[in-house]
């Protein structure tokens, strides 16, 4: 018989929480059962594989406790099983559960047929007819509660779909209401943003002589960003590798539909190229874009010039990095890891320069605040801000009651925005540990988050500092940082939305979600203005410097690079 190993069913495990959005626990189990060890090519095993797999079990069950009992109609014998009895009990336990059920159905159709033979001389075939409906409705019931994990998940996707294709778009800014005042204190706010319908014919949809895709990646690209001193893009890839693309200027149209742009291919392995262990997890181009920074799987830091020379390799962390970021200044490099410890690295030595062990569980985000300090967070519910030569956090903010996915500090440094698994975003400021604001409009967890660059201290003053957020609701809620309103809620995506972007000038927000479809949404009226679907799930999505392309990174192991023109 063939048999299933502990270290394949982990893997499938593994694959089954990457591929659901579960990035954090995938990461986690990943790392206890040391799938970096894993001899399995995971470019041979199939998407979906786990629930394939389970489900071909459950059907080898049913057969099996069918196959023995010589009866021609063994679909029928299918509906007296639950899926709980075919995970827990033996084949023999189900075709006595079987036999019982069936004899037990005999026995009511003799009883039910002697009574009806009795009442319908005197009532006629009304008895009969009642019984034969109750009977056909105890059969349907059985038939759903066996079907309800497939169909729950099949009918929340249609209702979703529904509700995006049944809605009018908003045409006009008059057709916005008030959100009730009782509603996190939202007073004037417009109601959640529609959209167009999205099919090539209408103006939103970018033309596919917009996009390139830059193909090459062997796995899910988890990350891109742009060099903010000229036009490379970085990506990284489950493959164990990240690329940096050269692209032309001027429109993909008439640059690069002819020709493929150039790319360096940075690798993070020696030897096999489906190791685990290598997976690049997160990355970071320094302020003058000469230098830069990918995390990995494996645990190690590493930093890359423009030209794709490895210039250091950084180890000191015990697990994989989560996220890594430069200061301002460039001299530091700060990294946070599953090892539940932040390191600030100096990067004219290589060496590590301080450790901070504040956290007792993962950190999952880093930021500076400025050239010295620094936030971190955990999935331990807690953000702790840091100061280089401080042996304690010089703050702590404790108010989340569930994983913080991540911080990001406004242009100034004065206030601290967060966003967590308990489906609140909260703004912090260095003058109270408690929180200046908590925004609770999302209905489930909160994966991302990014500040407007607008306001004080961007070059973009005059307009409004705006915090935007993501979640797993599939929405993005755009915030009034001074009041703690809700400004927009855009509700254009179907699944969970992992990224957000502003774009240079502050006016646009582009969003990607596991639904395949990158939307860029107006902040003047809070309107759809483009949208592109491409072939994969995406997981981030990003701005070049000019404002005139913006890249998405998607599951189908693509990159897209698209023009964006108003």
């Amino acid at each position: 018989m063939v048999s299933i190993t502990s270290v394949e069913l982990n893997y499938l495990v593994f694959r089954y929480l990457h591929e659901s959005g579960f990035t954090h626990s995938a990461f986690a189990l990943g790392y206890e059962a040391g799938i970096n060890r894993s001899p399995i090519d995971g470019n041979l095993v199939p998407p979906g594989a786990l629930v394939t797999f389970v489900q071909k079990g459950l059907q080898y069950l049913e057969l099996e406790a069918n196959l023995c009992n010589g009866d021609a109609d063994a679909d029928d014998d299918f509906s007296f099983l639950q899926p709980l009895d075919l995970i827990t009990k033996d084949v023999n336990e189900l075709r006595q559960i079987i036999k019982e059920k069936k004899e037990n159905l005999q026995k009511e159709r003799e009883k039910g047929t002697e009574k009806d033979k009795d009442f319908n001389q005197e009532n006629g075939q009304d008895g009969r007819r009642e019984k034969e409906n109750e009977r056909q409705e105890k059969e349907r019931d059985r038939e759903r509660d066996r079907d309800r994990i497939e169909k729950d998940s099949e009918q929340e996707k249609e209702k979703h779909h529904e509700e995006h294709i049944d809605r009018e778009p908003v045409r006009d800014h008059e057709d916005k209401v008030n959100v009730k005042p009782e509603d996190n204190g939202v007073v004037g706010g417009p109601e959640p943003m529609d959209i167009c319908t999205r099919t090539p014919s209408l103006p939103c949809e970018i033309p596919s002589s917009d996009v390139t895709i830059l193909e090459g990646h062997a796995s899910e690209v988890f990350a891109c960003a742009w060099s903010p001193a000229g036009s490379l893009l970085a990506s990284g890839s489950g493959d164990s590798t990240a690329r940096i693309w050269a692209i032309p200027d001027g429109l993909c149209s008439s640059s690069m539909q002819n020709e493929p742009p150039n790319v360096l291919v940075l690798k993070h392995f020696k030897g096999r190229t489906n190791e685990k262990s290598k997976d690049v997890t997160t990355l970071d181009w320094n302020g003058e874009g000469t230098l830069l920074a990918t995390g990995s799987y494996d645990g190690q830091a590493r930093i890359w010039t423009r030209d794709g020379e490895l210039r250091s390799t950084l180890n000191k962390h015990k697990g994989p990095i989560f996220s890594l970021k430069w200061n301002k200044k460039g001299d530091y490099l700060l990294s946070g890891s599953v090892d539940k410890t932040a390191i600030v690295w100096d990067i004219k030595t290589g060496e590590w320069k301080q450790q901070f062990e504040f956290h007792s569980a993962p950190a999952l985000d880093v930021d500076w605040r400025n050239n010295a300090s620094f936030a971190t967070c955990s999935t331990d519910s807690m953000i702790y801000v840091c100061k280089i030569g401080e042996n304690r956090p010089i703050r702590t903010f404790s108010g989340h009651q569930g994983e913080v996915n991540a911080i990001k500090w406004d242009p100034t440094g004065s206030l601290l925005a967060s966003c967590s698994d308990d489906g609140t975003a909260k703004i912090w400021s260095m003058k109270q540990e408690k929180y200046v604001h908590d925004l609770k409009e999302h209905s489930k967890e909160i994966y991302t988050i990014r500040w407007s660059p607008t306001g004080p201290g961007t070059s973009n003053p005059n307009q409004q500092l705006v915090l935007a957020s993501a979640s797993f609701d599939s929405t993005i809620k755009l915030w009034d940082v001074e009041l703690g309103n809700l400004i927009y809620s855009f509700n254009g995506h179907r699944e969970p939305v992992y990224s957000v972007a502003f774009s240079p000038n502050g006016e646009y927000l582009a969003s990607g979600s596991l639904d395949r479809s990158m939307h860029i949404w107006s902040m003047k009226d809070g309107k759809l203005v483009k949208t592109y679907s491409g072939s994969g799930g995406i997981f981030e999505v990003c701005w070049n410097k000019e404002g005139d392309k913006i890249a998405a990174c998607f599951a189908n192991n693509t990159v897209c690079v698209l023009d964006f023109r108003m």
